[in-house]
């Protein structure tokens, strides 16, 4: 990404701006209360996320969706990491676990829009 990796992980980290500063559209509204994020993305839907870590010296966040998922999940588990590559560059990578096994496909097709929509934001 051509990002400075301190602009991604100010980024990432600042888990009550989703909407603004990560996937502006993607996701319409974001509020915190504890270490619980309510995200509320088009359509409606709110989806309750767990921030499980958020790392500064390692730059990853951990999170786990636990309610208001589209998809018939029973388990969802996430994580952000930002890695330098050089000055300007750096590479973010998410990690998402799901069950049942069978909905991956359906994740995999939503976390990859969700990255398309975040290169953008970042870059930019």
């Amino acid at each position: 990404m051509r990002a400075a990796a301190e602009h991604v992980w100010d980024a990432v980290r600042d888990v009550a701006a989703v909407h603004e500063r990560l996937v502006p559209g993607y996701v319409l509204a974001t509020r915190v209360e504890g270490d619980v994020r309510y995200l509320t993305v088009p359509g409606g839907n709110v989806v309750r996320e767990l921030i499980v870590a958020i790392d500064d010296e390692q730059r990853r966040l951990a999170y786990s969706a636990v309610e208001g998922f589209r998809l018939p999940l029973t388990h969802h588990h996430a994580s952000f990491q930002v890695f330098p590559e050089g000055e300007d560059r750096c590479r973010l990578v998410w990690i998402t676990d799901v069950l049942p096994h069978e909905v991956a496909g359906d994740v995999r097709a939503r976390v990859e829009r969700g990255a398309q929509v975040m290169k953008q934001a970042l870059e930019s």
